[in-house]
């Protein structure tokens, strides 16, 4: 197994408020150097956005994720565990469903056929993806929409076509206050997945999907000493004499150190007054969040043969079709076949809150009308899952208007997904973060030893 270990340390009692990815990957880190850990979950189990679920006796992600060729990040933590040689990798297509018809772009060669676009408007959306995956300096993309950023460079027969439907379907109207971040921070990562001397996207998955890799933290963690507390809700964190006090319903434990992965606003409802200090860095609204409602069928037979599917049709209720069994084989889901429908709508938007029924329904009325020879009785089962706040929305100028947050106590530490000002939310970024925050976290306890 590959170390983490950057430096001797003194061994330390530290708590790590949020059992998800990045609280996990950040105890395994800790632990792996002595120190002794605990993470608090409020829910029932490990993982977060990166948990899987029940799919009536399938056992998988219960959102969709994939590993690509340049997420050395994640790459390199599945090394750490042991599991590299569980990570598998797939030669995967990509379709386009537009006017009522659903073309292949998976191939430079379908990609120059595809009717939908001049010559002239494929060379320049060329363009655009290599110019984009060649930027490094992000800071002036925030200062112009992601609309105006892509007609100059793309031209206006590549957005009204392409981009904005497919910016409409993954952010609806709020497409329009989305500053050049979001869509150069999505080209850089996807145009990596490209395999360049097959022209060829590969993506791959872990045996067993994050249950896999989740049960491996956990097993690594408490292995190293650590512990691992699921259904515990953090209600109060207060500073002591000896240390940061966690406190629940029902107990209370004590801890020399404190880091919170939590966002700003649950901070805010549990740590004690004063030890927190939160700038109000603009006037404008605070950090925006997008929450997705994702149902995934169950059936028999693929419902088509690519990996995703873009959907630029505005009467199709969600935002792509993932046929997650093109990446994973389906001896993993036990000869099912998985594909995810999700639809991207704002926290805050009503209809996030509507029935299993009323997605059940809709969605699986879109499907018979994109593919008209799929047969309903094909389906096992559906399931309906859906997160409130899945990433940060990036509008113009969004570093300004991240709340710098500071704490007043040294013992206790913040690191959440809002800090994310110039990527797309991935649990690649994730493991990026972590990495950082440890390497610093280490030179400070390093330094007050």
């Amino acid at each position: 197994m590959a170390s983490v270990l950057t430096s001797p340390m003194t061994a330390k009692n530290i708590g790590i408020v949020g059992g998800g990815l990045m609280g996990m990957t950040l105890a395994h880190k800790l632990a792996a150097d002595g120190h002794r850990v605990t993470v608090i979950e409020h829910a029932d189990r490990t993982g977060g956005l990166t948990t899987w679920h029940d799919f009536d006796g399938v056992i998988w992600d219960r959102f969709y994720h994939v590993i690509l060729p340049s997420d050395q990040n994640l790459i390199g933590l599945l090394d750490e565990l042991d599991m590299k040689d569980d990570l598998q990798w797939r030669r995967t297509y990509t379709g386009f469903y537009v006017d009522k018809k659903l073309h292949s772009i998976s191939s430079n060669v379908e990609f120059l056929k595809f009717p939908l676009l001049s010559l002239v408007s494929k060379v320049r959306l060329g363009f655009t993806m290599l110019y984009a995956s060649r930027i490094n300096n992000w800071k002036p993309l925030e200062k112009v929409s992601c609309e105006q950023w892509l007609r100059k460079v793309s031209g206006n027969e590549n957005v009204e076509k392409l981009w904005k439907p497919l910016l409409l379907a993954k952010l609806g109207p709020s497409y329009q206050r989305v500053s050049a971040v979001f869509i150069w921070s999505y080209i850089k990562r996807m145009f990596s997945a490209r395999d360049k001397s097959a022209s060829a996207e590969h993506l791959g998955h872990v045996k067993g999907g994050y249950h896999s890799i989740m049960k491996k933290m956990e097993c690594v963690i408490t292995g190293n000493g650590g512990t691992v507390v699921t259904q515990n809700a953090v209600k109060e964190i207060t500073p002591s004499v000896d240390g940061i006090c966690v406190k629940n319903d029902s107990s209370e434990m004590l801890f020399d150190h404190v880091i919170c992965t939590s966002p700003v606003n649950v901070l805010k409802q549990i740590v004690s007054p004063g030890m927190l200090a939160i700038e109000d860095a603009s006037s404008e609204p605070g950090v925006e969040y997008l929450g997705v409602v994702c149902v995934v069928l169950v059936t028999k037979k693929p419902i088509t043969r690519y990996y995703v599917v873009n959907i630029a049709d505005e009467s199709i209720p969600f935002t792509g079709v993932i046929g997650m069994s093109n990446v994973v084989d389906v001896e993993n889901t036990d000869g099912y076949n998985l594909t995810y429908l999700p639809r991207y709508l704002l926290s805050t938007d009503e209809e996030i809150s509507k029935t299993d029924e009323y997605f059940k329904e809709s969605f699986v009325d879109g499907i018979k009308r994109m593919f008209p020879d799929f047969d309903e009785t094909d389906i096992v089962s559906v399931h309906v899952n859906r997160a409130i706040k899945v990433q940060p929305l990036q509008v113009l100028g969004y570093s300004s208007l991240v709340p710098g947050v500071q704490t007043t106590d040294p013992r206790l530490h913040v690191l959440n997904t809002s800090q994310f000002v110039n990527a797309t939310l991935n649990n690649n970024e994730v493991v990026g973060a972590v990495n950082r925050f440890y390497s610093s976290f280490t030179e400070q306890v390093n330094a007050n030893a």
